[in-house]
């Protein structure tokens, strides 16, 4: 730590107590002229080996000069997870948020930071420099092109931006340098070494992939060590839990045990303090915990991931089963990790993961600060199979990297919208040059096909171009190119450019508003977050629900399944209810609810373009409806007491009716739930003295 700066030295100890000094791989970074070049910067260095460190080092070095950084991450997860950390630098009078009007280290996840290459170009002039984690993603199909324009965008109106991408090696890291006119500065030092291997049922003598899971636990639990297991979908990671839970619960230590139901407590508290009973997940999730064994997939509420993966760093989980999501986002390490399943299902059936997914489910293992080494193991049948997958995944190299926005059909629409709303072009050739300076451009200008690759691309912006000017997103105007009312709307949200203009479709057909048929058409957009059935048990019920409201499907997929769970959310059904009625993961229909509101007020905002103005009153209580999860008549009493909730606002309608001028304080603190605070502010707002009347 030599040469950092005195000041950075004591807020690095004082934040970061555990680290005495820095690795070699944080070293030859730092020797590389880190903080004295003003160059850009990739740094490649092995997970776990410190990039962070690295990241806010020079985020401070900036910051004690006067200067703003933005710290963007391409999850929520990850960037609530820095802001929690960085939180610690406010005692040296740092202001950390998520915005850089009002921070000076800023955490945004890529869409809030690709918004303000947009919208907030006086924003982006003041950021001094710019941090990426997970550079990697930049080839990532959602929220690579995301990241690939704004940095593009960046370059452009803020040429003086610093860039410093903190990434895992790629195999053609001197492109994106040179792209990225940026200073690479690679290492291959892990603090904690890891060791991959084949691990192969015949060799083993057992008799499937799971009694392998079982086997290097055993061995796990023995020298206090614990297990992160990847499988390829939410059920598979319930069955190897309840699987594995079954098998070790006669060996569990009494101390051990006590723990274990502790955090079993935890996850059954969630659905409790939400006003529902535990689901029929949340019970066999909590079964199995009880005996040291979790599964986290997307089915289960974001506190119970949150209970989880702590309760795991604190070492009272013996394993976790999960879906391959979890090798990004929070740092969840462990000291050995196991790939049961190489292939995903995808819309073209079961497909081999790529060596990099490979490679980053790999480096989780191993915990720096308490395993002196890791171990990552792939699981085979066969001899044979084991050797493939030896070749092909433990000495075989990563793919190359490349932009997929060409790909991302959306991304090319929202790109081009973006451009032409921030008047960054307002011609064809212009939205041209545009791709031509992103990474995808820079490729393509560096392949083999030349004068192709120009057309192509031309090809495809232009495509693009004449779907926007016939969806009435973009018009041609003697000025140039401009988007329309529509257009800006578009550009101003996170929103697709399908779902926007499948609301536009059925807000100019609507004739008389269905708020059901709402709830479908918005169920059925790409940007829902869907409720997945549980297993192929009957969905009938689902199809009954949906004909009880005048809709009538043919398939009954996620998308139907979803509009029935949000049908019985606004008519206050708990999520344990949703669960046991429709066969799906209904944790998740709080989540779905929330951004079903959002979208109810996007279409009111369509409508609004369209210039009507006939359903606002209609779609501002359905928002609400969706939103507290509530019927019509309790709208206004859970809007209007705040944390008041549907369950406590039920019960006083039920007690009182709807007039509650005459209730007394006394006699509001009665109801189950209600303190004296909470019955205050009721009476503040509907008591006999105020103007306020709360009516259904």
């Amino acid at each position: 730590m030599e040469k950092v700066d005195q000041k950075i030295r004591d807020i690095i100890s004082d934040c970061y107590p555990k680290i005495k000094e820095l690795n070699p791989a944080q070293k030859a970074v730092l020797d590389s002229g880190l903080l004295e070049n003003k160059s850009n910067y990739i740094i490649a260095i092995p997970t776990a080996s410190g990039k962070t460190l690295l990241g806010v080092i020079a985020a401070l070095n900036t910051i004690l000069s006067g200067g703003k950084v933005v710290y963007a991450a391409p999850l929520i997860s990850i960037q609530n997870e820095k802001l929690a950390e960085f939180k610690k630098f406010e005692k040296f009078g740092i202001k950390i948020g998520k915005h850089p009007k009002s921070s000076d280290l800023s955490v945004m996840v890529f869409e809030s930071f690709d918004a303000i290459t947009r919208f907030s170009w006086n924003s982006l002039r003041e950021i001094d420099l710019l941090i990426i984690d997970e550079f990697h993603m930049i080839g990532e199909y959602s929220r690579g092109p995301t990241i690939e324009c704004a940095l593009t965008r960046s370059k452009i109106i803020n040429p003086a931006l610093r860039i410093i991408a903190l990434s895992a090696t790629l195999k053609n890291m001197d492109e994106l340098a040179s792209w990225l006119d940026a200073e690479i500065v690679e290492h291959d030092y892990r603090p904690v070494p890891l060791y991959k291997d084949v691990l192969i049922t015949e060799e083993l003598g057992v008799k499937n992939k799971n009694d392998v899971v079982l086997k290097v636990l055993n061995e796990s639990i023995e020298d206090s060590s614990q297990i992160l297991v990847f499988v390829s979908t939410r059920r598979f990671t319930e069955a190897l839990a309840n699987f594995i839970s079954g098998k070790v619960k006669k060996k569990i230590p009494r101390d051990k045990k006590l723990a274990f139901r502790a955090v079993a407590q935890k996850i059954l508290d969630v659905p409790r303090k939400r006003g529902s009973r535990p689901t029929s997940v949340c019970l066999k999730l909590a079964e199995c915990i009880e005996n040291g064994i979790a599964f986290h997939h997307a089915g289960l509420f974001d506190k119970q991931r949150e209970i989880i993966e702590n309760e795991f760093r604190e070492g009272n989980l013996y394993m976790i089963t999960a879906t391959p999501s979890l090798m990004y986002g929070v740092n969840l390490p462990s000291k050995n990790v196991i790939i049961r399943d190489y292939t995903r299902w995808t819309s073209r059936g079961p497909q081999s993961i790529p060596v990099f997914d490979y490679e980053q489910m790999s480096g989780r293992a191993g915990r720096p600060g308490y395993d002196t080494e890791g171990y990552s193991y792939l699981v085979a049948k066969s001899m044979d199979e084991g050797y493939n997958l030896k070749d092909h995944y433990v000495y075989g190299e990563i793919e190359l990297t490349s932009s997929k926005l060409i790909e991302n059909k959306d991304a090319v629409f929202r790109q081009i919208i973006s451009q032409v709303a921030s008047s960054l072009a307002k011609t064809p050739q212009e939205i041209t040059e545009f791709f031509g300076e992103t990474f995808y451009g820079y490729q393509m200008n560096c392949n083999d096909f030349g004068a192709l690759a120009v057309d192509t691309m031309e090809y495809e912006i232009n495509n693009a171009l004449e779907f926007l000017i016939q969806n009435g997103i973009i018009q041609l105007t003697p000025e140039g190119l401009k988007t329309t009312d529509f257009g800006n709307l578009i550009a101003r949200s996170n929103y697709t450019v399908e779902t926007a203009v499948r609301l536009k479709e059925y807000a100019k057909k609507v004739s008389d508003l269905d708020i059901y048929q709402l709830i479908y058409d918005i169920s059925r957009t790409p940007d829902m977050p869907k409720i997945s059935f549980k297993s192929r048990k009957s969905k009938e019920p689902v199809m009954d629900k949906l004909n009880e409201y005048g809709i009538f499907a043919c398939d009954i997929s996620n998308d139907e399944a979803t509009t029935a769970a949000l049908l019985e959310w606004i008519n206050e059904r708990s999520e344990y209810g949703i669960e046991n009625a429709f066969n799906v993961y209904a944790a998740t229909t709080r989540r779905a609810a929330y951004e079903a509101s959002r979208m109810v007020k996007f279409f009111k905002e369509i409508c609004h373009v369209l210039n009507n103005y006939s359903y606002s009153g209609d779609l501002d209580k359905l928002s609400a409806r969706l939103y507290y999860g509530v019927r019509e008549d309790i709208i206004q009493l859970v809007v209007s007491v705040k944390r008041l909730g549907r369950k406590r606002a039920r019960a006083l309608v039920e007690a009182f009716g709807s007039d509650l001028s005459y209730v007394s304080q006394e006699e509001l603190v009665k109801i189950e739930g209600i303190g004296p605070k909470t019955a205050e502010s009721i009476m503040n707002k509907f008591g006999k003295d105020q103007f306020a009347k709360f009516k259904p």
